[in-house]
C-alpha cells in the first residue's frame, strides 16, 4: 500500500512549461560545463608542454649561439634563445589567462546550476535526478 501511495505522489507532480525550461537550461549548462572542463584540461597540457620547453632551454649553455626552432601554426621559425624564451613566456602567459577565463566561466555556470537544483528539487523532490553520472 505504501508503494502505491509513493507512485501516486510521483504522478501528482505536474511539469509546467517554466519547469521544463529550467530542466532544459540545467541540461544545457551541465553539458557546457563538461565541455569547458575538457577544454581546460587540454590547455593545462599545452601549458605543461610550454613549461617543459622552457626547462629544456635552461639546460642549454648560454655560450651556444644555437637557433631554436619555434612552431607558429604549421611552420617552424628559428630564433635565438632569448627570443624563443620570450615567446614561450608570452605563450604561457596567454594560456594561463585563457585557463583562468575558462575556470571563471565554469564557476559562474556552477552557480547557475546550484540555483536551478534548489528550485527543481524544491518542486520535484526525489522525483527528479539532477546528479551527474560518473559512468
Amino acid at each position: 500500500m505504501a508503494a502505491t501511495m509513493k507512485k501516486a505522489a510521483a504522478e501528482d507532480v505536474n511539469v509546467t512549461f517554466e519547469d521544463q525550461q529550467k530542466i532544459n537550461k540545467f541540461a544545457r549548462n551541465t553539458s557546457r560545463i563538461t565541455e569547458l572542463k575538457e577544454e581546460i584540461e587540454v590547455k593545462k597540457k599545452q601549458l605543461q608542454n610550454l613549461e617543459d620547453a622552457c626547462d629544456d632551454m635552461m639546460m642549454l649553455d648560454d655560450e651556444d649561439s644555437v637557433l631554436i626552432p619555434y612552431q607558429i601554426g604549421d611552420v617552424f621559425i628559428s630564433h635565438s634563445q632569448d627570443e624563443t624564451h620570450e615567446m614561450l613566456e608570452e605563450a604561457k602567459k596567454n594560456l594561463q589567462g585563457e585557463i583562468e577565463a575558462l575556470e571563471s566561466r565554469v564557476e559562474s555556470i556552477q552557480r547557475v546550476l546550484s540555483d536551478l537544483k534548489v528550485q527543481l528539487y524544491a518542486k520535484f523532490g526525489n522525483n527528479i535526478n539532477l546528479e551527474a553520472d560518473d559512468s
